[in-house]
Order: C-alpha cells, then structure tokens, then sequence
C-alpha cells in the first residue's frame, strides 16, 4: 500500500500538533476514515481539501451572508461550459494558506507535490469559452463582485485524450470516480424542467389569453454548491451546476414482474442531461440531447433566480436593479423566452412589461465571427422539445420585425436578414438573433472582433440598435496563470517591483525598466531554464523523447481546429526539416516544436491533423540526418494542468489563425505573461498585445482581415501558390505522396487537395511564405540570447491590460452596473 508520510497520531486532539496538522489528522480519520499508516497519497488529497475546504466555508457563509445584508446587485454568469481545472493549490494560494499547507505536510513527511496531483482536472469545459470562465469567476472573487456561475455538473467531462498510433483515441472522462471534495449537493434544492408536451390556450373572463404547457415530460435539477475563493480577500463567491435526476427513481409495477431495464429506462434517460459535456451532435438524438441540456440549465438557472430574488423583493419591477444574467456565447440564449414563460404564463405579467424586465437583465457576449459557428435549431426540433418557447420565440420575433419595418420600412431584405428565423436552409431559430434582440448589451471580445461584428456578421442589428454592440476585450487570471504555474517567475517579479501585481497587472509596466538590467536578465533566463528543464523531463517521462531545453521551445496549444491552422506550423516543421536534411552545414537554430490540443470527435479533418503531427513527428525526430536541431513533439490530453506545465516553458508563442477568424484567444496572452514572444497574424486579442508590448517585441505576418476579404473576393487561387513556392510545392507533396505515411500512401492526400483544389478556406498557402519569413527572423533574434531576454521582458511587462480583473471590471462598470461588496 503506498504511503507518503511517517506515522501520524491517532489521538485528535493532541495538543503538541499546530492547529493545520491537528486538522489534518483529524480530517484524515473522521473524514476520510483512514489510519495514518495505511493512508495513501488519494487519502491524504482528501484529508488537506478537508482542511482547506472548511477554513472556506467560514468565508463563504460570511461572503453570502454580506451579499444579503447589502442586498447587492447580483451578476449570474451562465455558461455551459466551467473550465476550472484543480482546486487544490488554487484555493491555498488564494486564501493565504500556502506556508501552513507546506510546512503541515512537511512536518508529517507529506509530499505535497504528489499529493496535490492526485486532484483529476474539473474538465467541465472545451477550451477557451469555457476556461474564459473559471477566470471570471475568480476575478469576481477577487474584486469582490456578488457573482455566481451558473451551469451542468457534467458526469464525465471533456474526454480523455490517447494517442494511440497516432490517432486521437477517446476516452470517457470520469472525473468523478473517486468524488469531488470541493463540491455540496443541494438535494433541497430541486427544480422541475418540463420538455415535449403541448400548449393549452384559454380565454379568462376579462378576454386574456393564457396558455399553459402540459402533458409534459419532467426531469429535476439538483444543485452542487462549489466555492470560488478570491485572492487577499474573505470573499467566496458561488458555482452552482445542476445534475439532472430522475422525476422518480423506478417503475415498481415493471420492476415486480422482474422486468428490472424497464423498471429504470426513465431515470436512466432523464440522468443522460448531464451525464457528457457536449454529445455528439451529428445525430438527430444528439442534436436533441443538445438542446435539452441547454434548456435544462437555463430553466434550473432562472427558476433559482427567481426563487432567491423573490424572497426578499415584492414583484419584478426591481429585477433589472438587482439581477445581471450574462449569456456566455448562444448556449444559454433559450434563457430569454424561458424568462419571459416565467413571467408571463406563471406570474402573468403583461407582455410588454415582462419584456421590458428581461431585456434590462440580460446581456450577451458574442464568440465566433464565423457565420458557420453561429448556433441554429431546426425549428420542427425546438416545436418538439419545447413547444411553448418555439411560440415565445415566434411572438419576439413578429414584434421585434415590426419593429424594424416601421423604422426602414419597404426594406424586405432587411426583415429576411434580421429575422429570428431563418427561412432559407430549413426553417431555424437563430440563437445570436434571439441573444441580440433580447438583451440590453451585446459585446465582443477583442477590439477587432467587436469592430468586425459591427460591420460583417451583425452589421444590420449595429444599425437598428446604434450602441448596443460594445466591446470589452476579453483576461486572464494572474493568479492561476502566473502565481500559481509559474512560481519561479512570480518570486522574481514580487522581488523586484512588489506583490501589488497579482491583483493589479498593470503593476507589471514597472519591469520595462529592469529590460537592460544584466541581472535581472540572468535571473529571468534562469528561471525559462528551469522551466523548460522541468518540461523536458515531463516529456520524456509521458512521452519518451529527449527534448534539449536549450532549444528554442515552439509552442501551439490549442483546440485543433482548420483555421487555427496547426497545418501551418506543420508545413514550417517539413520546410525546416528538409533545410536541415538537404544542407548538412546549415546553421540553424535548434528548435522544439510543442503540439497539444483536442479535436472534437466528429471532426474528421481535425482528427486527420493530429495524426499527421505525430507521422511527422515520427520521421523527423528519428532521421539521423537532422542531428537533433528539430524535434516534433505533440502533447497529449491537453487540459488546464497540462496547460500550467507547457506555457511557463514556452519560448515563441504560435497565434497564427487566419486574420477575422479568432474572436479574442486567451491562450496567446498566457504565454505572453509567462515571457514567450508572440508570432501571430493581425488577429483577436494579438493586436492589442502588440500596441502594448510594442511592434518590435512581436513577430507579426501575413494578411490582415482587408486583404484576406480582398483576395477572398478578388478569386484566390491556391493553386498558383502551390506551384510557384518549391518549398511549399515540397513539402506539400511529401505529404501527399505518403513520405510520412508509408504504410498507407494516400492518408493524407485530402488534406493536400483540400489546400491545393479545394479552395484553402483558411488561406494557409498565402501565408506561407510570410510565415516561414517571420519564423526566420525569429531565429535571427533568439541567437542574440540578451535581445530575447529584453523582449520577452517586455512582452511580461506589457501584459496588465490582459487581466481578467480589468475585464471584469468593464463588465461591471459598463454592462452590469454591478459594485463589490467588501466586508
């Protein structure tokens, strides 16, 4: 049985222990129920999220307990997806605890730095959205802002990834297995949510209309509690996710006559709500499943809102006064005609005065600028899995039309393009029509994404509603992302200029003046080194390979997906590749290219992505001929914890989707913080980390979104490319001649036709050339080993715009009218 401590005292109040290890061994035997000398490294994860868990509880109570008092303007973030990761070291740095924790554990031969991994990553998300999320929420924390994130206590989260020969493999996510210490089911707090069914209309005896949906199938939604501590602060703010359970647990009559998988077909369809993140939705069943989770969160959701603001406020005149609900991208977007069922068929409301209530609480952020991303449900799906809101819908959509008609009338274009529904592909519920007409604040999430909203994709609603799109640029937590991943960086930070920083960026501006200082340069290189030695050794022992931490490390992590255009940098890796293998005495620089992300499942091209990373990987790290200057290295089951071991090591930061198409990334401001220079095109957030760390501590190329939509427009032929550039033509027909698939030649032929004939969506063969340029002049300054220190002391330096604290504060001030409550 393994153990990693000496034998701890059985007696619980024995008083020569500190207040922390009397804690722990009292938790560690009346909690876990375990002797210390059979304790194993799960146990005694349990025994200090105990500890940890109950000097939380006591913040939390008394941070509930202020929000009531004050009876504070309350901010719901729904969101279908929570990327919270580990909880453990967060919640100890956030609250002061860390120095107790370690000395406990060292006093009673505890190896923390074991012992906290065994925490299983809350993978409740699929990346960026959902990390956005866990960040606001601790930024709420911090600040001090009555926030609650809303959403699914998904069984088993995003999916284990494999590689198994190079293919992405997926595995259930059971994060679960061995329960949640930080969670608190709420069984008393259980709400019904109705789907299928019909409508009942009535006439009243004052000659109203009423309607009342019945015959209905019900699930219910028990609440799970989490605490969201803040930094420095006594505030513990509320995650509240639902489970679904069944409305009863089986059917005794079918269970009696020894029928037992009848007996629990519906609990067991009912529990399916929320037993995956994210379903498969290519199915009609899934794309059902789909839309059911997201009404069963938003109705959960609402229902307790209401429930709680009810409590202590008289009608619902007050509920834009006292309640913020932000709609995180279109999943949650049925909340605003379930709001509007709540108020009108249950607290019968006037129309016009329950529509003025929810389009004052409600606000929506918008994440894709890709009409394809934009979510749509066919109309005959939303008819019968919520019949009641398909009306809704229909009744905001004729008044909202009407609207517009009498505003830019003879206009019929317009009516077809601003519609709720959409009448070409199938009649469909656009949901981001729905989010915009319902809510009073529509914001992107980079300069140029709000910019490009206004002019492409919702350039009509721009000018229905001149002001209603905004932009708040989206942040990250220094606390995860700096303090807590990266602790040899944050020591030498706090040493020079402070620890103000870890709750207000901004502070970082004061290390541009430490650039030029020879040892503070060799202090920040040193601590890169330990980084990327730590890196190295997590590669070799997951992976395998010997990665040479005086290489440059390379690094794209991310969700793969075509116009993030990992291609891109794999065409880089080829061209380097045949450079090294066609000229032996080439002085390059040696470089370590880092791949990790997940492809959907039912992302064919995405799948085929990854396994050409690894084929290549395979050939080039075990050709002789390359001498170890290049080394290929794809990274598996890319999750929150990975991510904090992966981006402190970084040296080059790849941002290098096609210009217009990423909304904000996240991922390119957490290297750049951690010190990794950006090489990236004019888009998302990369513009605005260039006006901040200045155009020279960058590695901007390609085509910016006016000539991408000019070549676009103008007939872009990549065959043209194809054919002039050998060194693309090159590494193209590698590819595509089977060179890194030679036990099947023609694997990767469709994504050779797919760049070359099939119209290069992503316009990756016009920037190529750009692209290999910019990565030139990435060598030519990493040989200049003082040069790159300064930049990337700069890029740290100009990141204080990027936390997701003035991010939040933005929301509050502009979007919610929300105000911290501190104690």
């Amino acid at each position: 049985m393994p153990k990693t401590s000496k034998e701890l005292p059985l007696e619980p109040l024995n008083p020569s222990l500190n207040s922390v290890q009397q804690s722990m061994t009292n938790h560690l035997i009346y909690s876990v129920g375990k002797d210390p000398i059979t304790a194993t490294d799960r146990d005694w994860f349990f025994t200090i999220a105990n500890v940890v868990r109950e000097r939380l509880i006591e913040r939390w109570m008394a941070t509930m307990r202020r929000y009531y008092v004050e009876d504070a303007k309350r901010v719901y973030y729904l969101s279908m997806e929570f990327l919270i990761g580990r909880s453990l070291m967060n919640s100890v740095l956030n609250i002061g605890f860390e120095d107790e924790v370690r000395k406990a554990c060292s006093e009673a031969g505890i190896d923390l730095s074991i012992v906290k991994d065994m925490e299983f990553d809350a993978a409740l998300g699929n990346g960026g959205l959902g990390r956005l999320a866990a960040c606001f929420l601790d930024s709420m924390a911090t600040m001090g802002i009555p926030g609650y994130g809303m959403g699914i206590r998904y069984e088993y989260g995003m999916f284990h990834q494999k590689i198994e020969d190079g293919w992405q493999v997926e595995h259930p996510d059971n994060w679960l297995r061995y329960g949640n210490p930080w969670e608190f089911p709420r069984p008393e707090v259980l709400y019904p949510v109705k789907f299928h069914g019909r409508v009942a209309q009535f006439i009243d005896e004052h000659g109203n209309s009423h309607f009342h949906w019945t015959d209905t199938d019900d699930v219910m939604a028990m609440a799970y509690d989490t605490p969201i501590p803040g930094y420095g602060l006594d505030t513990v703010n509320n995650m509240r996710l639902w489970s679904a359970k069944a409305s009863r647990d089986f059917d005794l009559k079918y269970f009696n006559e020894g029928n037992y998988i009848r007996a629990v077909e519906d609990k067991n369809q009912s529990e399916n709500l929320s037993k995956v993140l994210y379903p498969d939705d290519t199915t009609d069943m899934g794309k059902e499943l789909r839309l059911k989770q997201q009404y069963f969160f938003v109705s959960a959701s609402l229902q307790d809102i209401l429930f709680r603001f009810q409590k202590h406020h008289h009608g619902f005149d007050e509920l834009p006064n006292k309640v913020a609900i932000q709609l995180n991208d279109t999943h949650p977007a049925i909340a605003i005609p379930e709001l509007m069922r709540l108020l009108v068929d249950l607290h019968h409301l006037k129309w016009d005065h329950a529509w003025d209530i929810t389009t004052r609480t409600f606000s929506y952020t918008n994440h894709t600028l890709m009409p394809e991303a934009l979510e749509t449900w066919l109309v005959s799906l939303f008819e019968s899995v919520l019949p009641r809101h398909l009306q809704i819908i229909y009744e905001i959509n004729q008044r909202f039309l009407t609207n517009v008609m009498h505003h830019f009338p003879g206009d019929s274009e317009l009516l077809k393009r601003m519609s709720i529904i959409e009448e070409t592909r199938g009649r469909r519920v656009r949901m981001a029509h729905l989010a915009i007409v319902g809510s009073h604040h529509v914001n992107g999430v980079a300069q140029l994404h709000s910019e490009l909203m206004k002019t492409t994709i919702f350039a009509d609603f721009d000018r229905v509603y001149p002001g209603k799109l905004t932009n708040i640029t989206n942040g990250i937590t220094p606390r995860l992302w700096l303090n807590q991943a990266n602790p040899g960086l944050t020591q030498l930070i706090t040493s020079r200029i402070g620890k103000d920083w870890i709750t207000d960026l901004s502070q970082l501006k004061h290390l541009k003046k430490l650039s030029d200082d020879k040892k503070f340069q060799a202090e920040f290189r040193a601590v890169k080194r330990a980084n990327k030695e730590r890196l190295a050794a997590l590669v070799m022992n997951k992976l395998g390979i010997v990665i040479d931490p005086d290489s440059l490390f390379d690094v794209q992590v991310k969700r793969i997906h075509e116009y993030k255009r990992q291609l891109l940098n794999l065409l880089h890796v080829i061209t380097l590749y045949n450079r090294i293998r066609s000229n032996p005495e080439l002085d390059v620089v040696p470089r370590t290219v880092i791949i990790a992300g997940k492809a959907a499942p039912g992302y064919a091209t995405a799948k085929l992505i990854i396994k050409l990373a690894n084929s290549i990987a395979d050939i080039v790290n075990n050709d002789p001929a390359v001498r170890g200057l290049l080394k290929l290295v794809f990274i598996p089951n890319y999750d929150v914890t990975t991510a904090s071991e992966i981006v402190p090591a970084a040296d080059l930061s790849q941002q290098i989707s096609t210009a217009g198409t990423e909304a904000s990334g996240t991922g390119n401001m957490k290297l750049a913080l951690n010190g990794a220079l950006t090489i990236g095109t004019l888009d998302g957030a990369n513009i605005e980390i260039m006006q901040e760390v200045g155009e020279d501590n960058i590695f901007i190329f390609g085509l910016n979104t006016r000539e991408v939509a000019e070549l676009k427009s103008s007939g872009y032929n990549a065959w043209s490319y194809y054919q002039t550039n050998n060194e693309l033509k090159w590494a193209l027909d590698m590819i595509g001649s089977g060179y890194f698939s030679p036990d099947r030649a023609d694997r990767f032929q469709s994504i050779v036709r797919n760049l070359t004939q099939g119209g290069d969506q992503y316009l990756l063969l016009a920037d190529y050339a750009a692209y290999v340029a910019a990565q030139e002049r990435v060598d030519a300054l990493y040989r200049d080993r003082e040069q790159w220190t300064r930049r990337a002391i700069f890029n740290v330096a100009g990141m204080g715009k990027f936390s997701s604290d003035r991010t939040i504060s933005d929301y509050a001030a502009k979007i919610w009218g929300a105000k911290p409550v501190l104690d």
